[in-house]
């Protein structure tokens, strides 16, 4: 290694030394097994020690063989066992004492409030899947939702996948060609929507832009519209239907058998970014996938059957799909579904709810931490945080300065956060702590008990400590997905052609580990900028230049240069009220964080910055943006 790359990981570490160790009464009150006892055991039999969780579950059939490799990639779990996800997330809750537990909690951005036990959720599910039966919807089909954060997304959710369908949720704020184009993959022949969504105080019109996808996809035959805000929309007759019209009538009876399902079925399709611009229909099973995200949920964050538990997320995502409806129902979990946004009408809107509802558990990602650190400690001051027990993070490393704050300010330096890594693909975390780990901030510890993860170099070698490399995971899991939509080929080479001999699984980040086994996620492969021939990541700098009392969030991205390969381009968001900093300044605070290598050839302040609506940063736009190139296809920017 050289001299300065040695210098660059020395002055990382510094920052890595800093071990928060958990609460004695964290360590005493947690209701989840001994890591070290269950690592052990994952690594002498993995297959073993899933299919030990597995029994945690009810099944209609058990299972002849936990797991069949046969046709890797292509794995399957559980293999000709008889299942339904919701008859673990609902119907078996009906037989015991939660059945009168209020199972979801929900507060629209303008007051509004429902509150759901699980015997109306399940009477409501059951409508539904009744309505959807109606229109013809039978086992195997696809049903689009297009929708904002309201109940019935959730029920409609559930209802699909009650009788046998598939649901592609395409996030409420996707463009019209966005919509389209997932309604066209999925051939979805019922679309399920709402006349619009409230944001900021302003409604998103989405039935207009529905009606606008429908007409381009040309599968869609029904759509059902929810009416949330109440104003003018235009519904064709034949087509267009609304949810409370139809859930009134005598063919939305409250009795609705749940379907029997293999374990491989198909449970959803759930579609994200791909390298080639087109969407990966990522699929999902039941089986394998509700024993990975009720297991990783219940340990994780250490669920207990008087928790109110927040995801602050939307459904729309992979974390809301595993994290806001399913695993927090299979475990019987009171869970706050909230329609707004953190800082509407004032920054404390979230730390109010905190307070309101008691919430023990708070799932958020970095990007909503960040935005609401900008505003200072007094907002979230003035509010009773004293019921949180365990806070976390998702979607994007988070930085070590948004960590201690998280940590100091919210969890009032008692409550452990879980920082997890994983994606849409694998379907539940994968590297994280549990409440007992002593935790480094900006690192996701080690793998999930049964997880396989390393570090290794494009030869297939494990990388040294504190050496960059490719993060795979070596053996299969229950949560992975099992295929991309109608595109087998597509799944192999997007996700095992670069380690094919070794048949490992590559996610696309890059990553280190430590000399305690922790790993580091650098980002993308793509988010990593080689400067004069030597490795920076994006996240890296980013988190130097927010260690700057003026800026608050940072992204940086690589501009082409003739003589270093590439040079370093920031855009940083001022932090409010702050004095600001001169470029020149800060450029000499990230010589002094990470070394002249990293320094930034230009800094811009902006006042926002392109991000999806699960909060990533959209570096290809900022990349146009500093080379003055076209942005393209903006359909995914949250705003």
């Amino acid at each position: 290694m050289s001299e300065p790359e040695q210098k660059r990981i020395e002055d990382i570490l510094k920052g890595e030394r800093e071990v928060f160790k958990p609460s004695p009464e964290i360590v005493k009150n947690a209701n989840i097994p001994d890591r070290s006892v269950v690592t052990a055991e994952a690594e002498e039999d993995f297959v073993k020690f899933w299919e030990e969780r597995a029994k945690a579950l009810e099944w209609y059939e058990p299972w002849d063989k936990v797991l069949d490799d046969s046709e890797a990639p292509f794995f399957k779990w559980f293999v000709n066992a008889k299942t339904n996800i919701v008859h673990n997330a609902i119907d078996r809750h009906l037989k015991t004492h939660r059945r009168n537990k209020i199972a979801l909690i929900w507060e629209g951005e303008n007051g509004d409030q429902v509150t759901m036990s699980y015997f109306r959720l399940n009477r409501e599910v059951c409508k539904f899947a009744n309505v959807l039966k109606s229109m013809g919807v039978k086992r195997g089909d696809r049903v689009t939702i297009y929708m904002g954060r309201v109940p019935e997304l959730v029920i409609a959710m559930l209802a699909t996948v009650k009788i046998g369908a598939m649901h592609s949720v395409v996030y409420g704020g996707f463009s019209t060609e966005a919509l389209a184009e997932r309604i066209e993959d999925a051939r979805s022949r019922v679309l399920v929507t709402c006349d619009g969504a409230f944001l900021r105080g302003k409604v998103v019109n989405l039935k207009e832009i529905a009606n606008e996808a429908v007409g381009r996809a040309g599968y869609v035959e029904h759509v059902v519209t929810v009416k949330r805000t109440g104003h003018d929309v235009e519904m064709e007759e034949g087509r267009d239907y609304w949810y409370h019209d139809l859930m009134s009538l005598p063919i939305a009876s409250a009795t609705c058998e749940t379907e029997v399902m293999d374990a491989e079925d198909p449970l959803f399709i759930l579609y994200t970014s791909g390298t080639t611009g087109k969407p990966k229909g990522v699929l999902h099973t039941h089986g394998g996938y509700q024993v990975h995200v009720s297991t990783t949920l219940s340990w994780v964050f250490d669920i207990k059957d008087d928790d109110r538990y927040w995801c602050a997320a939307d459904p729309g995502w992979i974390t809301g799909h595993s994290y806001i409806v399913y695993a927090p129902l299979i475990l019987g979990t009171t869970s706050l579904l909230f329609e707004g946004a953190p800082n509407y009408p004032y920054p404390d809107r979230w730390w109010n709810l905190v307070e309101k509802y008691g919430i023990n558990i708070l799932y958020t990602a970095p990007t909503a931490i960040r935005g609401l650190m900008r505003f200072g400690d007094s907002w979230p001051e003035r509010h009773d945080l004293s019921s949180l027990r365990i806070i976390g993070t998702v979607g994007e490393p988070i930085n070590p300065e948004a960590w201690k704050w998280y940590h100091r300010v919210i969890g009032k330096e008692k409550c452990p956060i879980m920082d997890t890594w994983w994606q849409t693909e694998t379907g539940g975390f994968m590297i994280t702590p549990l409440p007992e780990t002593p935790l480094k901030p900006g690192s996701g510890t080690k793998p999930f008990p049964g997880v396989f993860a390393d570090v290794v170099r494009e030869n297939g070698e494990s990388c040294e400590p504190n050496e960059d490399g490719y993060l795979v995971l070596k053996k299969p899991w229950p949560g992975m997905l099992r295929t991309v939509y109608g595109d087998p080929d597509r799944y192999v080479e997007q996700y095992w052609s670069n380690f094919k001999e070794q048949g490992w699984y590559f996610t696309g980040d890059s990553a280190r580990k430590d000399e305690d086994g922790y790993f580091w996620i650098i980002g993308r492969m793509d988010d990593v900028i080689k400067v004069s021939g030597y490795r920076l990541g994006t996240a890296e700098i980013e988190s130097a230049l927010v260690s700057h009392p003026s800026i608050s969030e940072a992204a940086v991205i690589a501009v082409p240069d003739d003589v270093k390969g590439n040079v370093i381009h920031a855009f940083c968001i001022p932090t409010t009220g702050a004095n600001p900093a001169s470029e020149d300044e800060l450029k000499l605070h990230v010589r002094k964080e990470m070394g002249p290598i990293a320094v930034p050839a230009k800094i811009e302040i902006v006042d926002s910055l392109p991000k999806t609506r699960s909060g990533k940063i959209m570096r290809r736009v900022l990349r146009a943006k500093a080379m003055g190139e076209p942005v393209g296809d903006l359909s995914t920017l949250a705003d």
